[in-house]
């Protein structure tokens, strides 16, 4: 533990900061306020100076997780600002799992989080969508991208050629003709060459974003 000449000053960006790098760790149980003064080299009593509670901590670093997050723009394509937007936001999850649950669970959002809402639903709007369109365009793009980023964090493997670490001794178990189908995609799909689960996650979002674009009137 460094001595008290060496720690830098607390503040509350800096006990948001060591928030997130603890739940990046050990995840969210092992995130209170002990373990966060610990991490500081400092007493628990002295965070409370910065933050009121384990949930305003909560609120502060699901702010700093939407705050990595470029805003889209409504000046430009909405379909390739819904594109990158997706992608910034997975990319965000796969950095932070511990927010996959979290993200829309805050009643006490932060100026990240209003800011990325506003941006998003002005692209929309900006693009011809309606104000009911907007609103379900917005839901099915944020339940997709939580959808995949929780499946993905799941899976036993990662990466891309990765798959058949998993997959091949799961084949050994299907010679019996059972599982034709499941056989046919692991060989066909699964097993070749370079196979990224990830890359399923563009196949999806041009499905969607080719749905939404088809209710512009």
């Amino acid at each position: 533990m460094p001595s008290t000449a060496e720690r830098p000053p607390l503040s509350r960006a800096r006990v948001l900061s060591c928030a997130v790098e603890l739940a990046d760790e050990s995840g969210l149980a092992a995130l209170t306020i002990r373990t966060l003064a610990q991490r500081m080299g400092t007493k628990p009593m002295s965070l409370y100076y910065y933050v009121a509670n384990k949930e305003e901590i909560l609120d502060g670093i699901v702010d700093m997780v939407f705050s990595e997050i470029e805003l889209p723009s409504a000046d430009g394509d909405w379909r390739e600002e819904m594109h990158r937007r997706a992608h910034a936001m997975r990319s965000a999850l796969k950095r932070h799992p511990w927010a996959v649950g979290l993200v829309e669970s805050r009643s006490s959002p932060g100026p990240a989080t209003l800011m990325h809402h506003e941006a998003t639903l002005a692209t929309l709007r900006a693009a011809g969508f309606s104000v009911r369109m907007t609103a379900h365009a917005y839901a099915l793009l944020d339940s997709y991208i939580y959808g995949f980023a929780v499946q993905e964090a799941s899976l036993p493997f990662e990466g891309r050629g990765t798959a058949a670490e998993i997959t091949n001794p799961i084949l050994e178990r299907f010679s019996t003709g059972e599982y034709p189908h499941m056989v046919e995609i692991a060989v066909e799909h699964v097993l070749k060459p370079g196979y990224d689960f990830g890359d399923e996650f563009d196949f999806g979002l041009d499905l969607i974003l080719d749905g939404l674009s088809r209710s512009i009137r």
